[in-house]
């Protein structure tokens, strides 16, 4: 009876968590991840003037690795999907600046400063 009951309850948890993991992927897949407000998530990288992805618009050639972009208008946030490149956002124009704010290959972000430059970079 033990084993049943164990069995019972192992197949329920991953069913539950089954659940959780299908509710998690499909809110990333509509962009409700974050804030409703954000754009819905497609490929690419994107950078808004404004945060939870409002404001202008710039894109951002993920297939560009290394080249530094000054960006007319700073940043504030971020969304970026792609299976093999980020993007480092820098503050200062000239990808310069202290501390770079990296974002991943899955992100959709407010950025924590204004960033006036960026680069691709492999994920």
């Amino acid at each position: 009876m033990a084993t049943l009951r164990t069995t019972l309850r192992g197949t329920l948890t991953a069913a539950a968590a089954a659940a959780a993991l299908t509710a998690a992927l499909t809110a990333v897949a509509t962009g409700s991840a974050h804030a409703t407000g954000w754009p819905p998530l497609h490929d690419g990288g994107y950078l808004y003037s404004g945060t939870a992805g409002t404001g202008t618009v710039t894109a951002v050639d993920l297939s560009d690795l290394g080249t530094c972009h000054p960006l007319a208008t700073p940043a504030r946030s971020v969304q970026v999907v792609s299976g093999s490149a980020s993007v480092l956002l820098y503050p200062g124009t000239d990808c310069t600046g202290a501390h770079p704010w990296a974002t991943g290959s899955l992100a959709q972000s407010d950025l924590p400063a204004a960033s006036r430059s960026y680069r691709v970079v492999p994920a």
